[in-house]
């Protein structure tokens, strides 16, 4: 773990992001130390729609109170929905103006990502803004209901089905409106550490060599490919969507109950790059909704600057075969069981 960390900082310092421990604005105008609110000062989203994956608890709920008390429709998909009423209550408290809707969603089980659209398209709405947030940090080897690892099938399986699911009623919104479409897709630092092919296509399923942080590297670098690639689609498409990918920061946060004890110890010996949860959905809210980013994509933001990722996230080829890959899983769903 201790490993990781030392790699993520030195990856941050590579990328000539000095912002991290000193809080200095970037580029965009934004740092390590701009919260969501604050990357979001002024900014109307009303009419807008959203749905943010894992929006109940940490980084997720922040990011839908924010973008709620912007005035955007928020639908939480979370699946401790007891969580998910409480966060949208706590949201009305603030906001008694706010929209904000829960729907049942487990990330793990495609069946329930199928469910979760059907209940949303029956809501009939529109669908502005999709943010594929929520995720399982480092866990032991076990399997998803499907029967794929758990890490690869929350973090990236269940994310890609969703949003394949949802794009016909984003491009249709993006049409009728005229509004652009933008999805967000949560990747991490730790897209720098997968395995060394990158993504086990011949062992996803193998419990031999595996390992807690290389698993979690491994997810964390499909969605940045899963990113590029569908980025590169709907441009050739024609399609007014942009996709883009982040790295929110290290954020303590109850995605690392698995590895509590450890991160705890780490964020005091490397407090200098950790930050608050505020902080830690600032670029998630900056890619949402900022105007500076109309018509960007296929990129990833670090502290709500644009920043290089590793090149083999950078590699399209890969990205294409993680596509069909991942495609094939969820084809061949019920021989993964």
């Amino acid at each position: 773990m201790l490993t990781w960390m030392l790699k993520a900082t030195r990856e941050y310092l590579r990328a000539g992001l000095f912002s991290l421990v000193t809080g200095r604005p970037g580029p965009s105008g934004f740092g390590s130390a701009t919260t969501a609110k604050e990357v979001t000062e002024g900014i109307d989203a009303s009419g807008l729609t959203v749905i943010i994956t894992g929006g109940a608890n940490g980084i997720g709920l922040e990011t839908s109170r924010i973008l709620a008390l912007r005035g955007a429709h928020v639908i939480i998909g979370a699946r401790n929905m007891e969580a998910a009423n409480k966060a949208r209550d706590g949201i009305l408290e603030q906001c008694k103006t706010a929209k904000v809707d829960v729907l049942k969603l487990d990330l793990c089980s495609l069946d329930s990502v199928r469910s979760f659209v059907d209940s949303f398209i029956a809501l009939d709405l529109p669908l502005n803004i999709l943010i594929n947030n929520a995720g399982v940090f480092s866990c032991p080897f076990q399997l998803s209901k499907d029967g794929i690892e758990l890490q690869f099938a929350t973090n990236h399986i269940g994310h890609f089905l969703l949003t394949n699911l949802l794009l016909d009623k984003m491009k249709h919104t993006a049409k009728t409106t005229g509004i652009e479409g933008r999805i967000v897709i949560i990747s991490s630092i730790c897209h720098i550490d997968p395995y060394k092919e990158g993504i086990r296509f011949d062992k996803i399923n193998d419990p031999l060599g595996y390992t807690k942080m290389k698993a979690y590297g491994q997810s964390k670098l499909a969605n940045i490919l899963h990113a590029n690639e569908l980025s590169r689609r709907l441009q050739e498409e024609g399609a007014n969507i942009t996709v883009n990918s982040i790295h929110p920061g290290s954020v303590m946060t109850d995605i690392m109950k698995y590895n509590k004890t450890k991160m705890r110890i780490l964020e005091i010996t490397t407090r200098m790059i950790w930050k608050t949860i505020p902080q830690g959905a600032a670029t998630h809210c900056y890619v949402a909704l900022h105007p500076n980013l109309k018509g960007v994509t296929g990129k990833y933001y670090v502290d709500c600057n644009e920043c290089k990722t590793s090149a083999m996230a950078r590699d399209a080829e890969l990205g294409k075969k993680l596509w069909d890959f991942s495609n094939k899983m969820i084809e061949n769903q019920l021989s993964w069981a």
